[in-house]
């Protein structure tokens, strides 16, 4: 078994060595030197890491510090120019809840993020895995941090062979039974480094690996077949219908999305509803009454839990249109969601 008090030391010593550069984390040299973290830095790096890997948040984040550098800040901006600078990131109820968290921090904790478990737990969009991940990297709390990444590090280490998701109480515990209270935060980042860097999902680098001797599934030669994940059902497959309208000035017809939903409070196109692929292909209601265009090809794009498949129309409409256009110097095709600027992007093709 496992030593338990042995094994964060040694892993804290590789961690002094081996640990990443990120923009939003003060590294091991500078913990010691006494310079603390950012609590909004870490608390927006969590949210955007969320279903997204680092290589693509990395852009990401260091535009919205370099524009909204503090809460206050991200607090007093508009909604459109967050939603358009999260634009491509994906999964846009996080950044509905970055705005309703950051205006919270300033009404309720006077701009301040609360160095309290319970206390994050209570802010929007905050759940119990980002309020431990604040609490334990930005605060230096004893918060035990399980994310995909520990997780297989955990499973690989006690050679744990339920599936997941029933394994994550069992995970759980081996991790905080780990979490030591002296540096929990350089901790936290250590084995999601270890999980990121060496116990890769594919091929993990044993070999240089500072938790090689003690590893149980190492040493059963299971490492490679671990963490175990229940199957997941086939994606069903939606098709809708989006409509491009262009004026003759090059402005385009747009919406905002509704609140709620997916995509929701994001720009799009107008368009149908997205049903299964076994009732007829929806139209819906066109936007204008007007010489609509089916362009040749198709839009694909994936969801968490659907594939979508768009058809396109496109018209081009005189001047004096009415409607939500959006002119040249105003639109940015970046500030669209992925499948809505696809759709753009084959308009243009």
């Amino acid at each position: 078994m496992p030593d338990t008090d042995a094994l964060p030391r040694v892993l804290l010593d590789w961690y002094d060595v081996h640990a990443r550069d990120m923009p939003w984390r003060v590294g091991p040299a500078q913990r010691k030197a006494g310079v603390s973290p950012d609590p909004y830095r870490i608390w927006m790096s969590e949210i955007m890491l969320q279903q997204t890997t680092v290589v693509t948040v990395r852009d990401y984040f260091q535009r919205f510090v370099a524009r909204w550098p503090t809460v206050r800040d991200l607090a007093a901006a508009q909604d459109s120019d967050v939603m358009g600078e999260w634009a491509g990131l994906g999964y846009y109820a996080r950044a509905r809840n970055l705005l309703k968290c950051a205006r919270a921090v300033v009404d309720e904790h006077n701009g301040v993020f609360p160095a309290d478990h319970a206390a994050l737990l209570k802010l929007p969009g905050i759940g119990p895995y980002t309020a431990a991940a604040v609490s334990s990297i930005a605060f230096d709390l004893r918060h035990t941090v399980l994310d995909g990444n520990v997780e297989r590090v955990m499973a690989r280490l006690y050679d744990i062979h339920i599936p997941l998701p029933a394994a994550k109480p069992e995970l759980m515990a081996r991790a905080d039974a780990l979490t030591p209270s002296d540096r929990p935060g350089d901790y936290a980042q250590a084995v999601m480094d270890l999980g990121a860097t060496i116990c890769s999902p594919k091929s993990p680098a044993c070999g240089i690996c500072p938790w090689r001797d003690p590893c149980a599934a190492r040493a059963a030669g299971t490492q490679g077949e671990l963490p175990k994940k229940t199957p997941k059902k086939p994606k069903p497959v939606r098709h809708g219908t989006v409509y491009l309208a262009q004026r003759a000035d090059n402005a385009w017809l747009l919406e905002t999305r509704p609140e709620k939903g997916l995509l929701g409070g994001m720009l799009g196109w107008p368009g149908s509803p997205w049903v299964d692929t076994s009732e007829p292909l929806p139209h819906g209601t066109p936007p204008l009454d007007t010489d609509w265009q089916t362009l040749a090809g198709e839009v694909r794009h994936t969801f968490t839990h659907f594939h979508l498949i768009l058809t396109v129309k496109h018209a081009m409409v005189p001047q004096d249109t009415a409607g939500d256009f959006v002119t040249p110097d105003q639109f940015r095709p970046s500030d669209l969601p992925t499948v809505m600027r696809k759709a753009f992007d084959l308009s243009q093709s």
